[in-house]
């Protein structure tokens, strides 16, 4: 073999034993460093006290801004509850004004009625006619009331309410409880459970009892 040829020779050796090397850097490549989102044990030890401090306040917002929404939901709720229930009044008694006004009306039908006095009413056809046509009149006004849920009240003979009736006058030696109702001046009204017209009354009076002048005589001895 020539020199030319042991150098080439010795020159590929020393290449292929280059080209098969490989650093360790190659065969372990560098780990990345734990990230603090996947980690937040360790994130909030790294942490700064400043930015523990920001989040706690953050914290303390956001529970702020809870409690605003939550109270704010509730009064709305209690809102619409009220306004609910002032729609339901204003539709169950929208009446009212107009039933006060027809009061007058009952009243003086009944007073006509009244007037008549009923052995007229057999001697005189016109008469009788009058009364039948005033009182189907009346019949159909109690109707009336009665369909928008109006009652009369005529407490004749019983207990005194000072919720339903007005006390005109005080009526002595009726033989009546105290505070009965012995006469009724003029009906009164209620619509739904609501007052329109009290009805106004005359009340008994309970008498004094009499004052016992005989002495006690004490009998044991």
């Amino acid at each position: 073999m020539s020199a030319q040829q042991e150098k080439n020779s010795a020159r590929n050796e020393a290449g292929g034993e280059s080209g098969t090397h490989q650093p360790d850097a190659a065969r372990d490549p560098i780990k990345p460093a734990a990230d603090p989102v996947d980690n937040p044990v360790n994130a909030g030890a790294d942490m700064p006290f400043e930015a523990l401090g920001e989040v706690s306040a953050l914290q303390a917002e956001v529970a702020a801004l809870k409690d605003q929404l939550l109270r704010a939901v509730a009064e709305t709720e209690n809102t619409r509850r009220r306004l609910a229930r002032e729609r339901d009044e204003t539709a169950k008694y929208a009446a009212a004004s107009f039933a006060k006004e027809m009061l007058d009306v009952a009243d003086n039908l009944h007073r006509a009625l009244a007037a008549i006095p009923a052995e007229a009413l057999g001697a005189d056809g016109s008469l009788q006619a009058l009364h039948e046509g005033v009182s189907a009149t009346e019949r159909q006004l109690d109707a009336a009331f009665t369909r928008q849920n109006i009652k009369r009240i005529w407490p004749e003979g019983e207990k005194f309410d000072s919720n339903l009736h007005q006390a005109m006058f005080e009526v002595p030696g009726t033989d009546k409880p105290s505070g009965t109702v012995v006469q009724v001046l003029q009906a009164g009204y209620v619509m739904h459970d609501r007052l329109l017209r009290p009805a106004l009354v005359g009340v008994a009076k309970g008498d004094p009892k009499p004052a016992n002048d005989t002495p006690h005589v004490d009998t044991v001895a």
